[in-house]
């Protein structure tokens, strides 16, 4: 029997808490108990949510040994901070149990207890930057859906709870029953820890004209080889002031935006068309198909395809 253990602080996240639904759907196809999930807190007795709906749970002291730990996210963690109590018992007691999962924002709580210290992690894209920045000691990759490093499991918001959960599943009891369960849920596609929150072009969100005019002309030439010193020629700047500008901006080099667009113009190729990864790498300016598999590994952290083939399925 597999114990997981959610635990709740004033103002948790509804949506988080359905995850659950995932371990009780993977019982059904089972046929049997194999995960048994408990609701915890601090101090024992009602958690009221962000809704205002109260949850009645036991007193984590009291858990003992739980096979994963999930902890759940509050709309703000800026305004609605981890409870010390609750840090302090996570720094001294994280190593009793198999793994710790944060859902959306309760990635904050990992990182305030430590537990982030050079991993890598992610969390709602629109509080990443903030992660990053409160805990340099993390490697925060704010466009994931989720990340496992080690015994340490995170998401990203709202729905990406979900796939975490699912993923946790699928770990314990292989790909069958993970697909068994998103068939019955009505997840209409499983999505990988490497596909990305939202699109590359709405996260660099330029402020000037010009620097959108120069994101549209990169994205319609990717299918060539273009260079930085092209971008600046396009902004009628020198290619030192426009990687000044640029950066500033949209907090991104030139290089690592335009590649990161290469990226998402491949990926939506991969899941979307039955082209080979050969035609895909060129039409994305990618040298050839290896190029191509080693910028999805280093990006993504997963190969081409494998995500085609969970498009699929």
């Amino acid at each position: 029997m597999h114990r997981i253990g959610y635990l709740l602080t004033d103002g948790f996240q509804m949506l988080a808490l359905g995850t659950q639904s995932v371990f009780e759907f993977a019982n059904s196809v089972l046929d049997q108990p194999f995960y048994a999930v408990e609701q915890y807190a601090i101090e024992a007795g009602g958690v009221r949510s962000s809704m205002g709906v109260t949850v009645s749970c036991k007193a984590i002291s009291d858990a003992g040994r739980l096979d994963t730990l999930v902890l759940l996210g509050v709309t703000d963690p800026l305004g609605n901070p981890t409870p010390a109590d609750l840090v302090d018992f996570l720094k001294k007691h994280s190593d009793i149990w198999r793994r710790v999962a944060g859902i959306c924002t309760g990635a904050f709580i990992l990182a305030e207890a430590g537990l982030l210290e050079g991993r890598r992690a992610t969390t709602h894209w629109a509080y990443g930057r903030t992660l990053q920045q409160m805990h340099p000691g993390a490697n925060v990759e704010e466009d994931r859906i989720y990340m496992v490093d080690g015994p340490i499991w995170t998401s990203a918001g709202m729905t990406a709870g979900l796939d975490l959960a699912l993923a946790l599943v699928e770990k314990d009891l292989g790909n069958d029953v993970g697909r068994t369960v998103a068939h019955k849920m009505v997840m209409h596609q499983r999505r990988s820890g490497g596909q990305t929150q939202h699109s590359e072009l709405l996260q660099l969100s330029p402020k000037s004209d010009r620097i959108q005019n120069v994101l549209s002309y990169a994205r319609k030439n990717l299918h060539r080889a273009v260079s930085v010193e092209e971008l600046a020629e396009s902004a009628n700047l020198s290619p030192r002031q426009f990687s000044r500008v640029f950066t500033a901006e949209t907090g991104q080099s030139p290089a690592k935006a335009l590649e990161g667009l290469r990226l998402e113009t491949a990926r939506l190729m991969i899941e979307q068309s039955r082209h080979p990864l050969e035609i895909i790498a060129r039409e994305t300016g990618f040298r050839d198909r290896r190029h191509l598999r080693e910028a999805f590994v280093r990006g993504f952290g997963v190969p081409p395809l494998s995500l085609r083939r969970e498009s699929r399925a």
